[in-house]
């Protein structure tokens, strides 16, 4: 897509505005993905899982990561205390009770009266009546998204269920990521769209719309990004970066100014919420000197090992690797390769670093101890996360870092991209 990135030719951001639903539709949407991820998944994962019933609980303020994801709209918080009851059924599918003051629809059946009865009572009657055998409580020590179950809940579903069915419960960390990380097929229909909002985003704020040499800094395209999102209607999930690099300014060193200057390298990360799903990306820009047209070749030829370094990831991408694996891997053949690689890629979904199988990161290139030892699922998403390093010529051989990050889907088939991937440079 070389018009995307030739100077002078960027489209605005607000182009996709119309595209953009609004609150009501956007309640719609995600209710009937919910509706789908409960009726067609949630079965699927008990079974593989191998538990009969799972108990999720939550208080105001204090939610469960878990319970956010099942809320159906216009839910924001649990309230007072919501209590959801999961029993897999004999003929595959699962039942939904709800324990809570305030229904929701037909996606719970409610089953507390408390004008009759104490809470923790009637969830515990519901759950004898079952007779389950495995009893998913998310409690971890491994990852948060599989940790919601407080230490005051806990201790009251243990009171009310007695030493008997006590010893039943055991930790669904794998129930809670598993049914966070996974993607239905109405999710990934939508998801290459949203992607591409957050690209369009990048591209005019790495444009001359925005970027005036001598007068803008870094921190002015950044809030530029994060009032745009907000404009939009978009949530940011982390505040937008803007850094630069430069003949004055290696990326080892303190930043000494943040005022852009013709000749500087920046780099973004941006990302934000929207229909229930993140988006993460980096990119990079080159500020044309006076009198150029391109970027130099040293920086492009950084560019390309990101890029190969990339693609090196990505066929090491499969189903069924743990991401330990696949890290050793894909650095082996990297430096093999002669690329200085460092790779960070992490899940992307409900959260921005979201539940699922971790690729390293920037401080653990050796390996990440339990959720690096997770093994990839089909149909789960990425932000491929890394940086290459080299030698720049027409920068005195100054070492330049590529820091690249890219949203994409893993299927059986493989990895593939939600939207385009930067492999030319931005220039302003």
């Amino acid at each position: 897509m070389p018009d995307a990135y030739a100077h002078g030719s960027i489209r605005s951001v607000d182009e996709l505005r119309p595209g953009i639903l609004p609150l009501r539709q956007r309640a719609v949407a995600r209710d009937e993905w919910l509706r789908g991820r409960l009726d067609s998944y949630l079965p699927e994962l008990m079974a593989r899982e191998g538990f009969d019933t799972w108990i999720v609980i939550a208080r105001e303020y204090n939610e469960d990561p878990v319970i956010m994801s099942m809320l159906p709209e216009p839910f924001m918080h649990a309230r007072r205390r919501t209590i959801i009851l999961f029993t897999l059924l004999g003929d595959g599918t699962v039942e939904r009770l709800t324990f809570a003051r305030y229904g929701m629809g037909d996606f719970y059946k409610t089953v507390w009266d408390p004008d009759k009865e104490e809470q923790y009572t009637c969830l515990a009657r519901e759950i004898k009546r079952r007779k389950p055998k495995k009893i998913g409580i998310n409690v971890s020590e491994t990852t948060a998204f599989g940790d919601g179950l407080t230490h005051g809940e806990y201790t009251q579903l243990v009171r009310a269920l007695g030493p008997g069915y006590s010893k039943r419960l055991a930790g669904a960390e794998r129930l809670a990521v598993g049914w966070l990380e996974h993607r239905t097929p109405a999710e990934l229909e939508a998801y290459p769209g949203i992607v591409a909002i957050t690209h369009a985003l990048v591209e005019e704020a790495f444009s001359g719309r925005v970027i005036h040499p001598g007068v803008t800094t870094t921190d002015d395209v950044a809030w530029w990004m994060r009032q745009k999102m907000v404009d939009l209607g978009l949530e940011p999930w982390f505040p937008p970066t803007v850094d630069l690099q430069a003949q004055d300014q290696p990326y080892d060193k303190p930043a000494e100014r943040k005022l852009i200057k013709h000749g500087d390298l920046l780099h973004c990360d941006v990302g934000f919420y929207y229909l229930g799903l993140a988006t993460d990306v980096q990119r990079n820009v080159y500020v044309l000197k006076p009198g150029e047209s391109d970027a130099p070749d040293g920086l492009k030829a950084v560019l390309r090992d990101g890029n190969r370094l990339q693609d090196i990831l990505g066929g090491e991408m499969a189903v069924g690797r743990t991401g330990n694996d696949v890290l050793r891997s894909a650095r082996e053949r990297a430096i093999s390769e002669g690329i200085k690689p460092s790779i960070y890629t992490h899940p992307l979904g409900t959260h921005g670093h979201a539940a699922g199988t971790t690729i390293g990161l920037w401080d653990r290139q050796e390996g990440v101890p339990s959720t690096g030892d997770y093994p990839l699922h089909a149909d789960t998403c990425y932000a491929i996360e890394l940086n290459a390093k080299k030698a720049v010529p027409e920068w005195g051989n100054q070492e330049v870092k590529m820091s690249l990050e890219e949203d994409a889907v893993l299927t059986q088939k493989g990895l593939s991209w939600l939207s385009d991937r930067q492999t030319r440079l931005y220039l302003a």
